[in-house]
């Protein structure tokens, strides 16, 4: 496949990746959403079916990685590196306009929600109760773009972004193995439901980022937006989630060198 295909195909598949993943969470998220309060399986759902639906779009075009984490993996397996900018590339490109194509889809509800006076002076009385020089600068809709801990510990943090995207790349990278398998497709629909039992299983501590440009490309576009009383974009937290899926992918590729190549 050529660079143009690699690029072309990992903006669209990750554009359509984060447009759904986001969407998910911006629908249980937003008060005047019909999802409204749907909970966690329903995202963890939205997000498996994201998956599914930006990896059968793109599958042709690029191989579908739309994951730095799984290009590193990949990578590291196969021993070619030349295309991993180009990869890297796309998939940052692409989580940026699917992150602006959210805010598009919910505008209103942005809005709505970020003039609701209980979501106002709930952020505002948070923040006064916690020393400024301490807190965590999120904002109340920094979880439709990027994700957070539920508790600020660095270590178990990086390590649970560890472990999680370890479990997806190996996944990943083990399906050709199965004969047929990631021909067929199935590899992809495989894929999807890893992603759901991986945030089921192990999104609690951190929302489960398992990817950097699906944290790293919607962080920055949450910073950009005209958003009112947005809040903060908590760029402290913000390389958890992208170096923690970076060692998981590498340590995957190694793995899979060693006990399955």
């Amino acid at each position: 496949m050529s660079s143009s295909d690699i690029f072309i195909g990992e903006t669209i598949g990750t554009a359509i990746l984060i447009l759904l993943g986001g969407g998910v969470v911006a629908a249980v998220t937003l008060k005047r959403s019909k999802a409204f309060n749907a909970g966690w399986v329903a995202i963890t759902f939205g997000w498996g079916f994201a998956v599914l639906t930006g990896a059968y779009i793109s599958v042709g075009l690029s191989g579908a990685n739309l994951n730095p984490a799984v290009t590193v993996g990949i990578a590291i397996k196969s021993g070619e590196w030349g295309d991993v900018p180009v990869y890297f590339a796309g998939q940052l490109l692409g989580a940026m306009i699917g992150a602006v194509l959210v805010w598009v889809s919910y505008y209103g509800h942005f809005l709505a929600h970020l003039s609701d006076p209980e979501i106002v002076g709930a952020t505002t009385a948070q923040e006064g109760m916690v020393d400024r020089a301490a807190a965590p600068a999120a904002g109340p809709v920094l979880g439709i773009f990027s994700t957070g801990p539920e508790i600020r510990n660095v270590a178990q943090n990086l390590a649970t972004e560890i472990i999680a995207t370890f479990v997806l790349v190996l996944a990943i990278l083990t399906q050709g193995l199965t004969k047929g398998l990631g021909l067929s497709g199935t590899g992809v629909l495989m894929t999807a439901f890893v992603v759901v039992g991986i945030g089921l299983s192990l999104g609690g501590p951190t929302g489960y980022a398992i990817n950097p440009v699906r944290d790293l490309g919607p962080r920055i576009v949450h910073a950009l937006l005209p958003l009112p009383n947005k809040g903060g974009s908590d760029w402290g937290y913000s390389w958890i989630p992208v170096v923690g899926p970076l060692i998981g992918g590498a340590i995957a590729g190694g793995v899979y060198r060693l006990a399955f190549a």
